[in-house]
């Protein structure tokens, strides 16, 4: 296969992270086969960020966006946001998140990560949990990232039915069902 020119690769390299930004080098490097060094030096040039500061940036612009809770009462890092729709947040799981005997994640976490998501999602300026239906589906491990995808499915005047799925790198892990009800009409 011939070698991709620079400007292409460069043009390449634009799109793929203005459309996923949480791609790393090392994915980007195996994408258009070019050593990690190359993607540095690309990324260098082309002025973008390293990933921790890419996903960052796009926390920062998601968390702007709640207005249900207060911004230090997410769980997780916040890393897309559609009030009223759909959002992601990430979730790192640390040694105080588990079990000294197993290293099992404790569940309040996993859920804490969803509900908090859940809440986030409604664009009302005050929002409660109603009613969770959850399942844990796989034990979660120290040092996984989790990442939970929320939809609003339905609304119902000031009920909003919300699912919201966990997936580690693997699987999916957790699921849940809310009904969040806004304390305000809107």
């Amino acid at each position: 296969m011939a070698r991709v020119k620079k400007q292409e690769r460069h043009e390449i390299l634009k799109r793929q992270v203005n459309e996923k930004p949480f791609l790393t080098d090392e994915e980007l490097s195996k994408l258009l086969k070019v050593s990690i060094q190359t993607i540095r030096l690309d990324r260098t040039e082309l002025g973008i960020p390293e990933v921790r500061e890419r996903i960052r940036k796009v926390a920062q612009e998601a968390r702007e966006k709640v207005t249900t809770i207060e911004k230090d009462d997410l769980v997780g890092e916040l890393i897309e946001l559609e009030p009223g729709h759909s959002g992601v947040s990430l979730l790192k799981v640390t040694d105080d998140m588990v079990f000294a005997k197993n290293q099992i994640a404790k569940g309040h976490y996993i859920f804490s990560q969803a509900n908090s998501l859940a809440l986030a999602l409604i664009d009302a300026p005050m929002a409660v949990t109603g009613v969770a239906n959850i399942k844990y589906k796989v034990p979660v491990k120290v040092g996984e990232m989790l990442v939970a995808t929320a939809e609003v499915i339905r609304q119902r005047c000031n009920k909003f039915f919300v699912w919201v799925k966990t997936r580690n790198d693997h699987e999916e892990v957790f699921r849940a069902k809310f009904i969040v009800v806004s304390l305000t009409e809107g």
